[in-house]
């Protein structure tokens, strides 16, 4: 079978051939018909993960379907424990170390298989599970979201914030989002976001106090010297959640800011079992379509890697094993 596997770090992930993997008890044999490219794999390459293991299938997004025909989607959030408060010590993102869904086929526990929304197509399916299960534990699990929030969505056009912007959006929030690209921005708006602001914008954070008189939840993956603006615009009683931190360290943070207006700032990362089903049931119920930029077959898959080095994706980057 091929394999897209990371040969080298610092170097672009190459296809090459693989023996199609063997069962073990209680795995089970998918034929991945797509999959989706996540930053995490960007940053593999770029040697910016622990225990990266030279010569391992890429990939932890993928769809496709088992030895009895039925379409499913894979789980991949790995061994996160019985605690659903944080995750096992044991935790990982399947793909690097372990094999990966960038192949034609993938070895993987049955526990970590579920029946695909039928709503979906499987470039859709693909896109959703580590952005989907991310999203949904960051909104609901942790930042505690309620239909009549209002909702601030910082840089928009990832996979994880749009699936925000589209949960929030499902249970009559009323959200915002920011970007410092119009482009997205307009894209944001087009998909019911109800304003939209650059962050390049000193103005901003008066502007969105003037519109919306505030926000209840704010949904950052950024940190950095941006996030006391998230402080100044949030509600009395607002949760601040957090799943990245690519812009750095936060600081100049105002402590009393935070105490007097009862804010809670919460870390979130991934997701457990429980919120990987929850997160389908919800998808199905409200029948929500992931956003998709870019399909390239997956012979072409290097051309995925460079679309998101280049950060100009607005939705996932997807792609279709058919070709």
């Amino acid at each position: 079978m091929k394999a897209c596997i990371i040969q080298q770090i610092h170097q672009p992930p190459i296809l090459t051939d693989k023996p199609i993997p063997t069962l073990s008890e209680n795995e089970a044999l998918i034929s991945i018909k797509a999959s989706a490219l996540n930053h995490r794999d960007v940053y593999i390459t770029q040697g910016l993960y622990p225990g990266i293991k030279l010569g391992a299938t890429m990939g932890a997004d993928g769809s496709g379907t088992d030895t009895q025909g039925r379409q499913v989607v894979i789980n991949p959030g790995l061994d996160w424990g019985s605690n659903q408060a944080y995750q096992a010590k044991s935790f990982r993102v399947l793909g690097v170390p372990d094999e990966g869904t960038f192949a034609d086929f993938i070895a993987i526990n049955k526990k970590y298989v579920y029946p695909m929304p039928e709503h979906l197509t499987f470039l859709e399916a693909a896109a959703l599970p580590l952005a989907g299960l991310t999203a949904y534990r960051s909104v609901f699990k942790r930042a505690h979201l309620q239909a009549g929030d209002k909702v601030l969505i910082s840089g928009v056009g990832g996979g994880v914030a749009l699936f925000a912007l589209q949960f929030a959006l499902a249970i009559g929030c009323q959200v915002a989002v920011t970007s410092s690209s119009e482009q997205k921005l307009e894209k944001a708006l087009s998909l019911g976001a109800h304003y939209g602001y650059s962050y390049k914008d000193e103005t901003w954070t008066k502007k969105i106090i003037a519109d919306m008189q505030g926000v209840d939840v704010v949904v950052d993956s950024a940190g950095g010297p941006g996030f006391i603006n998230f402080i100044r615009i949030a509600n009395p009683g607002g949760r601040i959640v957090f799943y990245g931190g690519t812009h750095g360290n936060i600081d100049g943070v105002n402590p009393q800011q935070i105490f007097w207006k009862q804010l809670s700032i919460l870390g979130s990362t991934m997701g457990s079992d429980e919120d990987f089903s929850d997160m389908l049931d919800f998808v199905n119920q409200h029948k929500i379509k992931p956003v998709i930029s870019n399909v390239f077959g997956f012979t072409d898959i290097v051309s995925g890697f460079d679309v998101m080095k280049q950060g100009s994706q607005m939705g996932k980057i997807v792609f279709d094993h058919s070709h």
